[in-house]
């Protein structure tokens, strides 16, 4: 807490007074182009890694950057999804995965999760990447499947968020854009997932010219 607070200080001394003009603007209305929805993971910065400002992210985090299929629960997931669209009017709609997801490494390793009762319902909707694997991906050590199996539950979790039916609109008006992505924590590198071709690539390649 002693961190926390001394952070904090410095906010309220040098950093606040910067951006008071910014803060300002935003004090009764928010405007972002862009939901995130990512893990809860602490190594997980989508500000400090896309380097926006306050009021470009609309951030919806989770163990395992889940998206419950529409009807399924109603929780804070679906409803922050909801408000985005409905509300907020975003354009885009971000699934970020990241290495070393421990969501993941809890399916692939099925632990025992008899003492964490939630957790084990909530990571249901991370065991549907095992049908998202694609046939080429590498089974070999358990690093490789792991990550195999991270990329895969970003593509469950985006057919998930497709079922909610003001993605789909969205989709279907041409409004909206759903987007899957891998971080990967060592080097800071972001891989896209291409719908057309069912691969993940370097995020830079994807980006218009």
């Amino acid at each position: 807490m002693k961190n926390l607070l001394a952070g904090y200080l410095r906010f309220r001394k040098d950093v606040f007074p910067k951006w008071k003009d910014h803060f300002h603007l935003l004090a009764e209305i928010q405007a972002p182009d862009v939901l995130f929805i990512t893990c809860a993971d602490s190594r997980i910065v989508p500000n400090l890694i896309l380097q926006t400002e306050p009021g470009d992210l609309f951030i919806c985090r989770n163990a395992g950057n889940v998206v419950p299929p529409f009807g399924e629960i109603a929780g804070g997931v679906s409803a922050t999804v909801e408000y985005a669209i409905e509300v907020l009017k975003v354009a885009h709609v971000i699934i970020c995965g990241h290495s070393d997801c421990g969501a993941v490494k809890a399916v692939l390793d099925k632990k025992d999760m008899s003492r964490l009762p939630i957790t084990h319902k909530w990571l249901k909707y991370v065991e549907a990447a095992w049908k998202y694997r694609e046939p080429g991906d590498p089974m070999g050590d358990e690093r490789a499947q792991h990550t195999t199996l991270i990329r895969a539950n970003v593509i469950a979790q985006l057919n998930n968020l497709k079922t909610h039916p003001e993605v789909a609109a969205g989709l279907a008006k041409g409004t909206l854009q759903v987007h899957g992505w891998y971080y990967d924590i060592l080097t800071g590198a972001i891989e896209a997932y291409d719908q057309q071709t069912r691969k993940f690539g370097p995020l830079e390649d994807s980006i218009p010219d």
